[in-house]
């Protein structure tokens, strides 16, 4: 003997009938989630930690970003103070440790922004300069510049 449940639909004058187990099971275990991109770095680190403490990559992330909802949240925390010290107008040894923490990942953010923005091969292309890096058998390759052109060492 089976109930079931009259359910409005999205849709006015409309309803659906749907069984007590199914309606609960949508309901059950369901959070508020929204798609979002995670860097690729982030994303392993959370895999990897997150299989250290039986956690998902995605259980990982929510508990990382709830640390960081409370750490910045601590009375012991001057926005405008890391804010100073990022922009260089205040001593970061002035900070306590909890600011220093922020301010260090602060500073991590934008050398990963920096790095990330950087192309030396144009910028040595367009200056006509050479550079020279190791191939993946760590061969000694000299790339660009007016008197050399892509080779490999023995």
């Amino acid at each position: 003997m089976t109930e079931t449940l009259a359910k409005t639909s999205h849709f006015p004058g409309t309803h659906q009938r749907l069984s007590p187990s199914v309606a609960s099971c949508y309901n059950r275990g369901m959070s508020n989630t929204i798609p979002m991109r995670v860097e690729v770095e982030l994303f392993e680190a959370a895999k990897s930690v997150g299989s250290i403490v039986s956690r998902s990559a995605t259980q990982q992330l929510n508990h990382w970003a709830r640390i960081g909802r409370e750490l910045e949240a601590d009375p012991r925390i001057s926005p405008r103070d890391i804010q100073r010290v990022l922009a260089g107008d205040k001593t970061y040894d002035n900070l306590n440790e909890v600011s220093q923490a922020v301010v260090r990942v602060g500073w991590d953010e934008r050398v990963a922004e920096r790095l990330a923005s950087l192309d030396l091969a144009a910028e040595f292309t367009k200056a006509g300069r050479s550079w020279t890096e190791a191939d993946a058998h760590g061969h000694t390759v000299v790339h660009g510049g007016a008197e050399h052109s892509s080779s490999a060492d023995a």
